[in-house]
Protein backbone atom coordinates (compact mmCIF):
# COMPACT_ATOMS: atom_id res chain seq x y z
CA UNK A 1 0.00 0.00 0.00
CA UNK A 2 1.42 3.32 -0.83
CA UNK A 3 1.39 6.39 1.15
CA UNK A 4 -1.28 8.02 -1.04
CA UNK A 5 -3.29 4.67 -0.88
CA UNK A 6 -2.90 4.55 2.79
CA UNK A 7 -4.27 8.52 3.64
CA UNK A 8 -6.86 8.02 1.31
CA UNK A 9 -8.39 4.38 3.20
CA UNK A 10 -7.57 6.83 6.16
CA UNK A 11 -9.21 9.81 5.26
CA UNK A 12 -12.61 7.14 4.47
CA UNK A 13 -12.67 5.43 7.64
CA UNK A 14 -12.31 8.72 9.50
CA UNK A 15 -15.56 10.49 7.87
CA UNK A 16 -18.38 9.36 9.94
CA UNK A 17 -15.71 10.05 12.96
CA UNK A 18 -15.47 13.87 12.21
CA UNK A 19 -18.88 13.89 10.80
CA UNK A 20 -20.76 12.37 14.03
CA UNK A 21 -19.07 15.00 16.18
CA UNK A 22 -19.72 17.52 14.24
CA UNK A 23 -23.32 16.81 14.09
CA UNK A 24 -23.67 16.50 17.46
CA UNK A 25 -23.19 20.04 18.19
CA UNK A 26 -26.39 21.46 19.21
CA UNK A 27 -28.05 23.99 16.70
CA UNK A 28 -27.78 26.39 19.74
CA UNK A 29 -24.63 25.27 20.84
CA UNK A 30 -22.42 26.94 17.77
CA UNK A 31 -21.61 29.86 19.88
CA UNK A 32 -21.03 27.77 23.12
CA UNK A 33 -16.50 28.99 24.16
CA UNK A 34 -15.72 27.27 27.21
CA UNK A 35 -12.76 29.94 27.89
CA UNK A 36 -12.74 33.46 26.24
CA UNK A 37 -9.16 31.66 24.39
CA UNK A 38 -10.97 29.07 23.77
CA UNK A 39 -12.81 28.63 19.73
CA UNK A 40 -16.39 28.85 19.78
CA UNK A 41 -17.82 25.77 17.82
CA UNK A 42 -19.29 27.43 15.14
CA UNK A 43 -15.25 28.64 14.44
CA UNK A 44 -14.00 25.02 14.99
CA UNK A 45 -16.97 23.13 12.81
CA UNK A 46 -15.72 26.22 10.14
CA UNK A 47 -12.32 25.30 10.51
CA UNK A 48 -12.77 21.60 9.96
CA UNK A 49 -14.98 22.58 6.87
CA UNK A 50 -12.29 24.92 5.86
CA UNK A 51 -8.86 21.83 6.43
CA UNK A 52 -11.54 19.43 3.96
CA UNK A 53 -11.71 22.41 1.24
CA UNK A 54 -8.02 23.05 2.14
CA UNK A 55 -6.86 19.36 0.73
CA UNK A 56 -9.08 19.43 -2.10
CA UNK A 57 -7.24 22.46 -3.20
CA UNK A 58 -3.97 20.41 -2.26
CA UNK A 59 -5.20 17.67 -5.05
CA UNK A 60 -6.66 19.97 -7.33
CA UNK A 61 -3.95 22.93 -7.72
CA UNK A 62 -1.02 21.76 -5.46
CA UNK A 63 -1.72 24.68 -3.31
CA UNK A 64 -3.13 25.69 -0.15
CA UNK A 65 -4.52 28.58 0.37
CA UNK A 66 -4.96 28.20 4.13
CA UNK A 67 -8.87 28.81 5.38
CA UNK A 68 -9.08 29.34 8.74
CA UNK A 69 -12.61 28.84 8.42
CA UNK A 70 -15.26 27.64 6.09
CA UNK A 71 -18.65 30.19 6.59
CA UNK A 72 -21.36 28.53 7.15
CA UNK A 73 -25.25 29.33 8.06
CA UNK A 74 -26.50 27.14 10.63
CA UNK A 75 -25.61 23.69 11.76
CA UNK A 76 -27.75 22.18 8.89
CA UNK A 77 -25.64 23.74 6.00
CA UNK A 78 -22.80 23.17 7.83
CA UNK A 79 -23.11 19.45 7.43
CA UNK A 80 -24.48 20.07 3.66
CA UNK A 81 -20.54 21.65 3.12
CA UNK A 82 -19.02 19.02 4.94
CA UNK A 83 -20.75 16.25 3.12
CA UNK A 84 -19.52 18.33 -0.36
CA UNK A 85 -16.31 18.78 0.94
CA UNK A 86 -15.62 15.70 1.85
CA UNK A 87 -17.02 13.61 -0.87
CA UNK A 88 -14.75 15.54 -2.77
CA UNK A 89 -11.85 15.01 -1.24
CA UNK A 90 -12.39 11.08 -0.85
CA UNK A 91 -12.91 11.17 -5.12
CA UNK A 92 -9.85 13.00 -5.46
CA UNK A 93 -7.80 10.89 -2.71
CA UNK A 94 -8.45 7.84 -5.43
CA UNK A 95 -7.29 10.09 -8.97
CA UNK A 96 -3.84 11.38 -7.44
CA UNK A 97 -1.11 9.97 -9.02
CA UNK A 98 2.18 9.40 -7.57
CA UNK A 99 4.39 12.25 -9.23
CA UNK A 100 2.09 15.09 -7.82
CA UNK A 101 1.65 13.25 -4.22
CA UNK A 102 5.57 13.81 -4.29
CA UNK A 103 5.79 17.23 -5.70
CA UNK A 104 6.61 20.50 -3.48
CA UNK A 105 3.41 22.09 -2.61
CA UNK A 106 2.83 25.97 -1.13
CA UNK A 107 0.64 26.20 2.36
CA UNK A 108 -0.26 29.83 2.38
CA UNK A 109 -2.11 31.83 4.48
CA UNK A 110 -3.12 35.08 4.65
CA UNK A 111 -1.23 35.36 0.85
CA UNK A 112 1.98 34.20 2.73
CA UNK A 113 3.82 31.24 2.09
CA UNK A 114 4.10 29.06 5.07
CA UNK A 115 5.75 26.21 3.96
CA UNK A 116 6.64 24.35 1.16
CA UNK A 117 6.86 20.82 1.26
CA UNK A 118 5.59 17.56 -0.85
CA UNK A 119 1.83 17.79 -1.29
CA UNK A 120 1.99 14.59 0.86
CA UNK A 121 4.06 15.86 3.54
CA UNK A 122 1.18 18.70 4.10
CA UNK A 123 -1.87 16.54 3.38
CA UNK A 124 -0.82 14.43 6.20
CA UNK A 125 -0.12 17.77 8.58
CA UNK A 126 -3.60 19.17 7.16
CA UNK A 127 -5.38 15.48 8.41
CA UNK A 128 -3.78 15.25 11.66
CA UNK A 129 -4.70 19.02 12.63
CA UNK A 130 -8.42 18.34 11.84
CA UNK A 131 -8.39 15.04 14.08
CA UNK A 132 -6.73 17.61 16.77
CA UNK A 133 -9.41 20.26 16.28
CA UNK A 134 -12.23 17.07 16.10
CA UNK A 135 -10.49 16.07 19.69
CA UNK A 136 -11.29 20.11 20.82
CA UNK A 137 -15.03 20.09 19.57
CA UNK A 138 -15.56 16.66 21.34
CA UNK A 139 -14.85 17.85 24.37
CA UNK A 140 -17.16 21.24 23.71
CA UNK A 141 -20.48 18.34 23.61
CA UNK A 142 -20.90 17.29 27.43
CA UNK A 143 -20.76 20.96 28.31
CA UNK A 144 -23.04 22.11 26.12
CA UNK A 145 -25.62 19.42 26.72
CA UNK A 146 -24.80 17.45 24.22
CA UNK A 147 -24.30 13.86 23.94
CA UNK A 148 -20.45 12.63 22.84
CA UNK A 149 -20.55 10.02 19.61
CA UNK A 150 -18.47 6.98 19.57
CA UNK A 151 -15.10 8.02 18.19
CA UNK A 152 -12.45 4.87 18.32
CA UNK A 153 -14.39 3.15 20.96
CA UNK A 154 -17.46 3.59 23.23
CA UNK A 155 -18.25 7.34 24.86
CA UNK A 156 -20.17 7.28 28.29
CA UNK A 157 -22.99 8.92 26.42
CA UNK A 158 -22.67 6.14 23.31
CA UNK A 159 -21.36 2.98 24.85
CA UNK A 160 -20.94 0.14 21.83
CA UNK A 161 -23.44 -2.58 21.37
CA UNK A 162 -22.97 -5.78 22.15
Amino acid sequence: MTNQQFLAQTLAGERDRFRNVMAAVPADGLDYRPHPKSRTARELVGHLIGHVQDLVELLDDGVINHRMQAAFDDAAHAMALFDESYAGLLERMQQVGDEAWATPADFLAGGQTIMTAPAQALAWMLFLDAVHHRGQLSTYLRPMGAKVPNIYGPSADAPMAH
